[in-house]
């Protein structure tokens, strides 16, 4: 699908791009409060750029779901619920399904999964360290993400693989959105290694051209993000630690 970035001349673009990564910063920053209107203008002076990008900016933002459109025009930043991040998590993983029974199905080349298996290869390798750092965890999430990619590549259907990249820029959605809040605490390491033995499982499920199962897999191992969400919505350091944390509407609170 194309982006509002696709309708504009290139140093417009790069005007836009600007703004979008400064607005979304001031979203998940909470400089912008859920439910405010946004000011344009207000954006123009805070930003640097003219209106122009940052209307173009916030049609994007509001395509990834992070802003709500007003009825009289203009915007507000979205708040969610405690279900409407779960949602999030849940289409995700049944989308990242799909790819990993098509891949299962079709058949995937050996640079693919030559390239899937050195990032479990590096995971190992942090694994292996018998304490983890935050360092260790940046790299996690590196090779984590560039896992999960690749898998959306594998499915050989630019469709799937464009609707994964939407899933995963819902907030809060992405295979690596709660890694780093759990960096901390007794099974923090505990839950990596889980992760990674479902990491394999689903790439030994391709290699065997089994679609059930490696569907199964992949749905089951969004799970795990499930799992984190609800333990770092128990604890406040977390939540300090984690982006847009502010945008997310506690039970039991209005």
């Amino acid at each position: 699908m194309a982006t509002p970035l696709s309708t504009v001349t290139d140093g417009a673009a790069s005007q836009t791009v600007r703004a979008q990564l400064m607005l979304r910063e001031l979203v998940l920053g909470g400089d912008l409060e859920p439910g405010a209107r946004i000011a344009e203008l207000t954006l123009v002076e805070k930003i640097g750029v003219s209106r122009t990008p940052i209307r173009m900016a916030l049609l994007q933002l509001q395509l990834e779901g992070l802003l709500d459109t007003l009825p009289a025009g203009g915007y507000t930043v979205k708040a969610f619920s405690e279900g409407d991040v779960h949602d999030a998590i849940e289409l995700r993983g049944t989308l990242e399904g799909l790819a990993a029974r098509m891949a299962a199905e079709r058949g995937v080349g050996g640079g693919l999964l030559a390239e899937a298996s050195d990032c479990l290869h590096r995971i190992d390798v942090l694994l292996a360290q018998p304490e983890l750092t935050e360092s260790s965890f940046a790299t996690y999430v590196e090779q984590n993400g560039r896992f999960h990619e690749t898998l959306a590549e594998m499915a050989a259907s630019d469709l799937v693989q464009r609707q994964i990249e939407r899933a995963c820029s819902l907030p809060f959605a992405s295979p690596n959105a709660f890694v780093l809040q759990r960096s901390t605490g007794p099974r923090a390491r505990d839950v990596l290694v889980i992760a990674q033995d479902q990491h394999r499982n689903l790439l030994d499920a391709i290699r065997r051209r089994e679609g059930a199962r490696a569907e199964a897999i992949a749905r089951e191992h969004a799970r795990i993000a499930q799992h984190n969400l609800g333990e770092v919505l128990q604890s406040q350091h977390a939540l300090g630690r984690m982006p847009g944390a502010g945008l997310i509407r506690r039970r039991g609170r209005r």
